[in-house]
């Protein structure tokens, strides 16, 4: 972690956190975690802007310090509260709005970009580099709480040894052939282990049938099937593999759990992406080892709660 925001008194109050959610849920589970790590009630609502022009105006009125609330809406009753988290530009300045309105202070979770800074706290992600603030808490992971479901469960002596496979984006593409040469080597890696799998609604359907056919005691196939395992799998094995593709599934590995983490690489569509400015940095911290073919011992996890405790008290 490159820089860290001097310590805020943020802590203390009765009242519960406001999370304005828009809607993504990438977005809303980061402002839920973060309640959920420093223990405190919260309440969400979602909120949007009335159209695109009072979503672009809000970029002029926060520049000129004013907050109007007639250009977004929120769904049902704005409850009294103490914080107001978020993430997300639809979010952003609603959240600087509430808070005003209400006197209570405001969590930017993600960079706000194209808006002021002046939040009471900001957690931006190192892979984005963000700038030095005294009011900016600069974090190797996304925010994230995995809670187990009990979906799978460990029995007996055997390795148990999870995919974690995700799909194409604008940074990678996600090739048959490529993940079946992967598996294949891993698989003998581990001769007479558990292994378990689980995809997720951008894994190409080529891939998907990979999974669904392969010698897996349980899988998730995410387009057939609403659950997500994935912190189950980081409960229970010695060893997870995660495609390098999002950042949010290599957060939750590198932070809960006890298993040894190896990141699975994909063809790149650009040389130095975010995601490998973050893998980059997990592996030299030992977090992660980018599998090669050969296996790592990178068990290490970052504690997200207790670096957020050393700015809220």
């Amino acid at each position: 972690m490159a820089q860290t925001a001097s310590t805020h008194s943020l802590g203390g109050d009765a009242l519960p956190l406001l999370i304005l959610s828009d809607g993504k849920p990438g977005h809303l589970n980061q402002s839920v975690a973060f309640a959920k790590l420093l223990d405190l009630p919260f309440e969400i609502r979602r909120v949007s802007f009335c159209n695109r022009f009072c979503k672009a105006a809000s970029y002029l009125l926060d520049g000129l310090g004013l907050t109007v609330a007639s250009v977004f809406r929120i769904e049902g009753d704005i409850p009294e509260c103490s914080v107001v988290v978020s993430a997300g530009s639809s979010t952003y300045y609603p959240n600087r709005v509430l808070a005003r309105s209400q006197g209570a202070r405001s969590v930017a979770i993600m960079l706000p970009r194209n808006y002021r800074y002046a939040f009471d706290l900001i957690l931006a992600q190192e892979h984005d580099q963000p700038p030095e603030r005294s009011n900016l808490l600069s974090l190797p992971v996304n925010l994230s709480y995995p809670e187990p479901q009990g979906l799978v469960s460990r029995d007996g002596d055997k390795p148990f040894i999870s995919f974690i496979i995700g799909g194409s984006s604008r940074h990678f593409e996600m090739e048959v052939s490529h993940i079946e040469k992967l598996m294949k080597q891993i698989f003998k890696l581990f001769p007479g282990a558990e292994f378990l799998a689980t995809t997720s609604r951008r894994t190409p359907p080529e891939v998907e049938a990979l999974v669904a056919n392969g010698p897996f005691r349980y899988k998730v196939i995410a387009s057939r099937e609403n659950v997500n395992p994935i912190a189950d799998f980081l409960a229970i094995s010695d060893y997870v593999f995660v495609t390098e593709d999002s950042t949010s599934m290599i957060s939750e590995a590198v932070s809960f759990g006890k298993a040894k983490i190896e990141v699975l690489p994909l063809v790149k569509k650009a040389r130095k992406s975010k995601i490998v400015r973050m893998t980059e940095f997990l592996t030299r911290e030992g977090y992660l080892h980018v599998f090669d073919g050969s296996l790592g011992e990178s068990h290490r996890k970052f504690d997200l709660e207790a670096v957020l405790r050393t700015v809220w008290r």
